[in-house]
């Protein structure tokens, strides 16, 4: 989903690492601990850090860590929040990977991308305001992408006297954006930053690019057919909103966000075919139905493609801080089919500040140039980035472009993938020329000579299943 599952500066010079309580993250690890040391005694010696547990995995340990951040970067001594963390410990002669989904924290063991190509370490981290890492009582302005990347910042400087080896920051979708931005802000930190199908909204008041996209992805046969069953899907509201409403009394849904089950529906239907580009392959066409499709065969295929449950509070509510920075900060595509101008209800329904209570102020910062800036330096002054995105993926209509200036950077296209690009789909060439740089960046030794160089861990099904990169508001 897009929306529903669509979506989804000022430069400030950080002297030195704020303290929290009564030790900075940088005192915290200004002595190497000694040799033989055990791994959960070292991270637990940082101060601020805390064990919520450790879970078996086969070949690493693996901790779930709540670390104590400033609300407030800039005014530390304002109060704290614990931000949940995690690491997925190899070896501290190995490099490290860095990663966030933008969102909430994967409890699990699970090894993104990166992490598979060096055999390293994973330091994961919770985005700030995603619960149960959000402040109490809850500053909302607060939730910036200079506050986030902070987040990353001192946690790196915590970690980096204990896994000393090179570090690499990686994320898809706004997991993407936030290494961008983390690299922007921060940009000695990392010596290697990988996002994958990181959107770029420069202009949050300029969406031809999407327009143009939904125009010309796929083939004309495929448009036509998701259209066509998109547009049946509206002309059965009536139906189709008897159904939400029946479905939603029987396991207690609401609809306070978005107004109603009426409003719900258009608010996921609208994003179908947004949806269907988002997650699936071009082969999937022919499960789309046909216009003359039952009631029911319809239903079922909206349900899957976009899922109702994303019009109700209880969807809704767990992206309130995805929903709120694409509303005052980073942007978002706001996207209506034409396709669907006959039937649509609620022109301009699908925008951030529907999915927030409206007790959380939602304005769009005119004057915040972060964007720009950050375009900008992408452009021209970035180096190390390496950027994966998909053919058919609708979030890489507007995506980050190193320029020609920048120094080991580049963008690969995988063909005909969605939103779960990754460098394993890319062409055989294009995957060699991605996982070498990922090694350079890790400081691992390869054969230059050799021409498809590997990832440097076995396939695990336990560690490497595929995640579905979401990015709300779908934005």
């Amino acid at each position: 989903m897009r929306k529903t599952l669509r979506w989804l500066l000022s430069l400030v010079v950080l002297i030195g690492t704020f303290s929290v309580g009564s030790a900075s993250a940088g005192a915290a690890t200004a002595a190497d601990p000694a040799a033989g040391q055990d791994i959960k005694d070292r991270i637990l010696a940082v101060p601020g850090m805390s064990l919520i547990e450790e879970k078996p995995v086969d070949g690493y340990r693996f901790f779930l860590l709540n670390y104590e951040q400033p609300v407030d970067h800039r005014r530390p001594w304002k109060g704290t929040f614990k931000q949940r963390i995690s690491i997925l410990h190899k070896d501290t002669n190995r490099p490290t990977v860095f990663f966030t989904s933008g969102y909430n924290l994967n409890t699990n063991p699970s090894r993104s991308e990166p992490t598979q190509l060096t055999d390293g370490n994973q330091v994961s981290m919770e985005y700030r305001f995603f619960t149960p890492s959000r402040p109490e009582p809850a500053d909302w302005s607060k939730l910036t992408i200079w506050q986030a990347a902070s987040d990353q910042h001192r946690i790196h400087q915590a970690l980096k006297k204990i896994y000393r080896k090179n570090w690499i920051a990686t994320g898809g979708s706004k997991g993407g954006m936030t290494a961008t931005y983390y690299r922007r802000f921060y940009p000695r930190d990392m010596d290697g930053t990988v996002p994958y199908v990181a959107p770029n909204d420069v202009r949050n008041d300029e969406d031809s690019a999407y327009y143009k996209f939904f125009r010309n992805v796929g083939s004309k046969e495929c448009r036509d057919r998701l259209n066509g069953a998109q547009h049946e899907i509206f002309e059965r509201r009536g139906a189709m909103v008897s159904r939400i409403k029946a479905w939603a009394k029987e396991n207690d849904y609401t609809f306070k966000l978005a107004g109603s089950a009426d409003r719900a529906f258009e608010l996921v239907a609208q994003d179908l075919v947004w949806g269907f580009w988002q997650y699936h392959l071009e082969s999937e066409c022919d499960e789309v139905p046909a216009t003359d499709a039952s009631t029911d065969t319809l239903y079922k295929w909206a349900d899957e493609i976009g899922g109702w449950s994303a019009g109700t509070d209880q969807g809704i509510t767990p992206y309130v801080p995805y929903y709120y920075q694409a509303g005052t900060q980073m942007g978002s595509p706001d996207y209506e089919e034409p396709l669907l101008d006959d039937v649509r209800k609620y022109p301009g329904l699908n925008v951030p500040s529907t999915y927030v209570p409206r007790s959380i102020p939602v304005k769009f910062n005119k004057h915040d140039r972060a964007m720009r800036d950050i375009d900008r330096w992408v452009r021209h002054r970035s180096s190390q980035m390496l950027y994966i995105y998909g053919e058919n993926d609708p979030w890489g209509a507007e995506p980050f472009r190193p320029g020609r200036h920048t120094k080991d950077t580049a963008v690969f296209w995988a063909p005909g993938q969605d939103h779960g690009a990754r460098i394993a789909t890319l062409e055989d060439d294009d995957r060699a020329a991605a996982t070498k740089m990922v090694l350079e960046f890790a400081g691992l030794d390869h054969d230059a000579d050799k021409k498809k160089p590997k990832r440097l861990t076995s396939y695990d099904k336990k560690l490497d299943k595929p995640r579905k990169q979401t990015l709300e508001l779908r934005p």
